[in-house]
């Protein structure tokens, strides 16, 4: 694991580096300057709020490759019955709020800091964050929010106040834009999204995927 200087945005190349539980770093900062050339380089922070920043490039990664995606007969009568409706970018902080406040199965608390909302918001001015929105009756019951390298989703994290709300927002994204992404980043293992599709891909294909695929211009 390396050590980072705080007063340089670096990271090592994590296709030359196989560390275990795929922990690349640790130290820097969370500005947003920071935050994106990480991604650019498939490598995305998590830690516990009250430890050193880490940051992360696991191998395998865990992908979602939009012509994947399964829907299952009960969320597709969901669907189609409208229960949901969706927005983009509408509420990105309050997305990240919900993400950070939601209770997760095996963690007592959130990697997802103050200072993360802030950064992450500071990108989505400039068009390089994107948040999804479910309501219902007018409500924000569900959501998820990522990083847009163009070509290539780095989902985050998703909420849910309601059954089936971020499942929901998760399967509208991917069809709505799944002649835009190459891969939708899922970064590990959940039975949440394999069961819409996602799988496990060694490393070194996804760094390839995202080096063939990332580049500012495509970013709006």
């Amino acid at each position: 694991m390396f050590l980072l200087d705080s007063e340089e945005i670096a990271f090592p190349d994590p296709a030359l580096y196989d560390f275990e539980g795929g922990l690349l770093a640790m130290g820097g900062d969370l500005s947003p300057e920071r935050i994106w050339f990480a991604y650019q380089n498939g490598i995305f922070p998590w830690f516990n709020p009250e430890d050193d920043i880490l940051w992360w490039c696991p191998d395998p990664r865990f992908v979602l490759f939009p012509e994947d995606l399964k829907i299952s007969k009960s969320m597709k009568k969901i669907l189609r019955e409208g229960k949901f409706t969706f927005t983009e970018n509408k509420c990105f902080e309050e997305v990240m709020k919900n993400c950070q406040a939601a209770e997760r199965k095996g963690q007592d608390g959130t990697w997802i800091t103050d200072e993360m909302i802030k950064s992450y918001s500071t990108l989505h001015r400039y068009g390089k964050t994107k948040s999804v929105e479910v309501w219902e009756n007018d409500v924000l019951v569900g959501g998820l929010y990522g990083v847009d390298l163009g070509h290539i989703f780095c989902g985050e994290s998703m909420f849910a106040k309601v059954s089936n709300a971020s499942k929901a927002g998760f399967i509208y994204f991917v069809e709505k834009y799944k002649n835009q992404y190459e891969l939708i980043d899922c970064q590990i293992y959940t039975e949440h999204l394999a069961s819409l599709g996602a799988k496990e891909i060694p490393k070194r294909e996804f760094l390839k995927t995202l080096k063939q695929n990332f580049s500012d211009e495509n970013v709006k």
